[in-house]
Order: C-alpha cells, then sequence, then structure tokens
C-alpha cells in the first residue's frame, strides 16, 4: 500500500512513484524484459519505463486528505 497526502501530488510525487515502480519492475522482472530486448533489438530502458506506467495501476494508493 502507498500512502499519499491528497494535496501533495505534483511532478516530484509522481516522479518518485515512477522511480519506486521502475526499481519494482527491474526487481521482478528484470532479466525476462532484458533478454526480450537483446532477442527483438529494442531498447531496454524503454521497455522498463513502459513497463514501470503499467505496474502503478497495481499499486494499492490510500489518498490522506
Amino acid at each position: 500500500m502507498i500512502y499519499l497526502n491528497f494535496s501533495d501530488l505534483n511532478g516530484e510525487t509522481q516522479e518518485r512513484l515512477l522511480e519506486s515502480s521502475k526499481k519494482d519492475v527491474v526487481h521482478k522482472f528484470g532479466d525476462d524484459i532484458r533478454n526480450y530486448a537483446k532477442e527483438h533489438c529494442t531498447n531496454f530502458e524503454v521497455m522498463i519505463e513502459e513497463e514501470a506506467l503499467r505496474n502503478l495501476y497495481s499499486y494499492t494508493y490510500v489518498f490522506n486528505i
């Protein structure tokens, strides 16, 4: 669960969430994505970025108002 202050959804907070999601994706699926990127000649960083954005939807958020 991720706890957020509803009044603090600025760009810095969004970047922090995206970086956290990237770390999760690399930890969980990094080797698989790296192998796929190598086989299909795609950019590993772009794939991680896309998966991190998708991963954000799997989080449970709690907003404090």
